[in-house]
């Protein structure tokens, strides 16, 4: 199918990436004004940030760290599951994982995800050997090194892993998958791909019939442009997703697009997170090698005796020297802060990923009066942290602690959430209309070709980092739009 793809940042080749994490961020983050609201930590400490999200093309998947995991079975029938939660806006998926299967299988061959396909997993570096040491020790069995979607040996045209540390920075071996110079320029090569950077949508159009009929975006020159189109697939993220389609109100639809339901915006996820670091009487230097290449799976399972619904995994991470003054204790000064920041060589890090609940409360919204380099409404974040969140969060600082102190830990540190990276909900699949923004096949309730295709679309977040179960997805949506172009359905 002939396909325009508008994307609001530059494109950027693996050359121009930058091993250093100020300039990286300055060069690929989403920094267009945004406000925060709501009691959750990073409206404290990041007011203007509540998402650390990419604006070039490849989006997220340049910065992502490439932990692919599924979801389990329980997590696609949450509401079934785990009963009413007070407070919780709970839904089973329209689909299961037998479903998915075949399409996380697709999904895991295309991204060359380790410990699948018979590809090997990544070597654990010394952060991961410090987890893994304390993890046995206390019992935990699901410990590796996780499956990843960076190369462990050269495939599909791109070298081996070569440990860099600077998996948030974009790959400058290429290793790590990133649509940005895998399924773009496979897709270009077919002549059926005119991709248009620095193109930021401001609008979805729509025809008498009420169907999407063209898109309105501003071009690198600061002029608008109109883009015709069959079909619309919107992909920008958990919060410039429900902000196009609240933008794109009109006398028939005044709610926005999609918006019958009113649940545009709604039930924003971003995870239960936050981190652990500890400091060690020798170096750790766990800077070095790939960022998140080590997992503990046991606590991910739904085990409602420990006081929560739902799990969490815990994954190795670690920041370079800049952001974990920023991150580790936002807002700190003193003495203390120092002798942390001074023991940053024989320090080890996990970051704890977790379901959060879908509320309803928790949403984006435009903004009354804060307007953006266009004119046109900010998006608003919302976001309180659900009883069962917090419960998740405290119990998971504990084993965290108890992972490190099992591996002869001098001090350990809680550290509160950082600015978003896994944004879902807003534009949720549902069985019924009135629940949700879209069907299984992430094609809208309201609109036949209108679709949602990132993780908006996500009833529930499970445990697990999302971007497999996106690509997934998209393989799923994308077999189907063909179908409904071939039948003339849409």
């Amino acid at each position: 199918m002939k396909t325009v793809l508008l994307e609001a940042g530059k494109r950027h080749t693996i050359d121009e990436f930058v091993n250093d994490e100020w300039a990286s961020f300055s060069q690929l983050a989403w920094l267009d004004m945004r406000t925060t609201s709501g009691s959750w930590r990073v409206a404290k400490d990041f007011e203007n940030l509540p998402a650390w999200i990419v604006k070039s093309v490849g989006g997220s998947t340049v910065h992502w760290a490439g932990a692919s995991l599924r979801f389990q079975e329980h997590e696609f029938e949450a509401r079934t599951t785990y009963g009413e939660i007070d407070g919780a806006n709970l839904l089973d998926w329209p689909l299961t994982l037998r479903d998915l299967e075949p399409y996380y299988a697709r999904a895991e061959d295309k991204m060359g995800v380790t410990r699948t396909n018979g590809i090997p997993g990544l070597p654990g570096n010394n952060n991961f050997k410090v987890m893994y040491a304390g993890a046995t020790r206390i019992g935990y069995k699901d410990v590796h090194t996780g499956r990843m979607a960076i190369n462990s040996r050269p495939r599909d045209g791109r070298p081996a892993c070569m440990q860099l540390g600077f998996c948030f920075q974009g790959c400058k071996s290429g290793a790590k998958w990133s649509t940005l110079y895998t399924e773009i320029p496979k897709a270009e090569s077919t002549g059926n791909l005119d991709l248009r950077a620095q193109s930021h949508v401001i609008r979805i159009e729509h025809d008498q019939a009420g169907k999407a009929s063209a898109v309105v975006y501003v071009d690198r020159n600061g002029n608008q442009q109109r883009q015709r189109a069959r079909a619309v697939a919107v992909a920008g993220n958990s919060i410039e997703t429900p902000r196009l389609l609240l933008l794109s109100e009109s006398q028939r639809f005044p709610d926005g697009l999609a918006n019958s339901s009113g649940q545009v915006g709604r039930n924003y996820m971003r995870h239960m997170t936050g981190s652990v670091y500890a400091t060690f009487n020798k170096p750790v230097n766990a800077y070095r090698g790939t960022t998140m290449a080590g997992i503990i799976s046991d606590e991910s399972r739904h085990a409602p005796e420990r006081g929560f619904a739902g799990g969490y995994e815990m994954e190795t991470l670690f920041l370079g020297v800049p952001f974990m003054a920023a991150f580790l204790d936002p807002g700190a000064w003193g003495a203390e802060f120092a002798a942390d920041m001074d023991a940053y060589d024989h320090m080890a890090g996990m970051w704890l990923v977790g379901e959060d609940m879908p509320q309803e409360s928790n949403r984006i919204t435009l903004h009354d009066s804060v307007k953006d380099q266009y004119g046109l409404p900010v998006p608003n974040v919302h976001f309180d942290d659900h009883p069962n969140d917090i419960a998740m969060r405290s119990h998971a600082y504990k084993q965290g602690a108890a992972v490190y102190d099992a591996a002869g830990a001098l001090k350990t540190i809680e550290t509160p959430p950082y600015p978003s990276t896994h944004n879902l909900g807003t534009c949720r699949m549902s069985a019924k209309a009135a629940d949700g923004v879209c069907n299984g096949f992430g094609q809208s309730h309201d609109i036949a070709n209108l679709f949602v295709s990132d993780g908006s679309q996500f009833t529930t977040g499970g445990a697990e980092n999302p971007t497999l179960t996106i690509v997934a997805l998209a393989i799923r949506q994308a077999d189907y739009i063909a179908q409904q172009m071939q039948e003339r359905a849409i």
